[in-house]
């Protein structure tokens, strides 16, 4: 993968890939095997060099003390440590693409300056409240309402599937109210919010999921994010940078897995020679080699898009469905060429096969985005 960004993006970003990149192989992979053994959650002294490294405010302007850096930057954040694991790189990628960004694009200068500094220092992070029990891809329509009553608004309902929510200080609530949808800003010790570590859960085992019901949770006027009624425009823009974040971990894994694999198959020997030299072994590492290549220029040229403000939806979308698609299948092909090696915690493959399911179905499952993506070639029948 180094070698495909050395031509694709500056020295400068460059050289904060690499060094995110060491970072984790020093400071974090060490501990992450016993962390997975022992159905750990990532512990709060991780979080904390992450925050001491700037991780949580690499898009953060330097006014509220972040890095000051670009999609561009986020979607390096994201390859090199999801390189690692995907559950180290959605940690800070989830913080900064959905729950500062929101805040950054839509925020008050009141609500950017009494939040900002804290999430850029991971000091707190915000939780994207989106998806529900009954509220999966028909997200545009939440079961969560909230009534206007005296002194401000009345919030009901439930969010589930929200990462992060254990660390979260605040969570983005995407409500109902009387003529469209809101965004709510709802603190996650305000009375009436109570979270639940969903259980039971078998990918991306090392970060929170949480569920979170309100129960006639108040909050004022103040606490609107954005526009009245406007609720779901906030949602689908945040929504925009976090799939290119998704399809930067997809090809992440990818690369991990070409690394593990191209090293495995010229060392394993069978037959009296080594197994890479069969031509069917050599398909699947050079397939993985094609889709990482051609994914990473694509990935780049969106991201740069997205940084000029030209991004569109369809096209986020579509390197989402087609990287973590391709991702997760040659995984599996990558696995059957190491054989039962492939099966073993330590060699790291099952833990990037298993989190890529999320990348399929997170942030808008691929089967819906495919409907939203091809709207704008068949617009007189598809589904608006």
């Amino acid at each position: 993968m180094d070698s495909y960004l050395e031509k694709l993006v500056d020295d400068d970003k460059l050289l904060f890939y690499q060094s995110v990149s060491d970072f984790a192989e020093e400071n974090i992979m060490p501990n992450w095997l016993d962390w997975e053994r022992n159905h750990q959650l990532i512990p709060d002294s991780a979080i904390d060099l992450m925050g001491d490294m700037g991780l949580f405010g690499t898009t953060i302007s330097e006014d509220y003390g972040g890095q000051g850096g670009s999609q561009l930057d986020l979607i390096l954040m994201g390859l090199s440590l999801g390189y690692h694991a995907q559950s180290l790189a959605i940690t800070p990628g989830a913080a900064s693409s959905l729950g500062a960004k929101p805040i950054q694009l839509f925020g008050s200068d009141e609500q950017k300056q009494l939040h900002l500094p804290d999430l850029a220092t991971g000091k707190r992070m915000f939780v994207f409240g989106l998806s529900e029990p009954g509220r999966g891809s028909d997200a545009a329509n939440p079961q969560v309402r909230a009534s206007k009553v005296e002194g401000g608004w009345q919030i009901k309902g439930e969010k589930c599937w929200s990462t992060n929510a254990k660390w979260a200080s605040h969570v983005v609530v995407h409500a109902m109210t009387d003529d469209g949808t809101t965004c709510f800003i709802v603190p996650m010790d305000a009375p009436g919010v109570n979270y639940q570590e969903m259980a039971g859960k078998d990918l991306w085992k090392q970060s929170s999921t949480g569920s979170i019901a309100f129960d006639g949770v108040k909050v004022t006027d103040d606490d609107i994010l954005g526009e009245l009624n406007n609720g779901f425009k906030i949602m689908v823009q945040t929504l925009n940078g976090g799939r290119l974040f998704i399809a930067s971990m997809s090809l992440a894994s990818l690369a991990f897995a070409l690394d593990k694999c191209r090293s495995y198959a010229q060392e394993r020997e069978q037959f009296d020679g080594p197994i890479g030299r069969f031509q069917r072994v050599q398909d699947v590492i050079l397939d993985m080699d094609i889709v990482l290549e051609q994914g990473l220029n694509w990935l780049i040229t969106l991201t740069n898009q997205y940084d000029s403000g030209t991004l569109t939806k369809e096209s986020a979308a579509k390197i989402k469905i087609d990287c973590s698609r391709k991702a997760s299948d040659l995984l599996t092909l990558a696995m059957e060429v190491c054989g039962g090696v492939a099966s073993l915690d330590e060699f790291g493959l099952t833990r990037h096969h298993r989190d890529l399911f999320v990348c399929r179905v997170g942030e808008g499952s691929n089967f819906v985005l495919k409907s939203l993506a091809t709207r704008p070639l068949m617009p007189d029948i598809t589904l608006q």
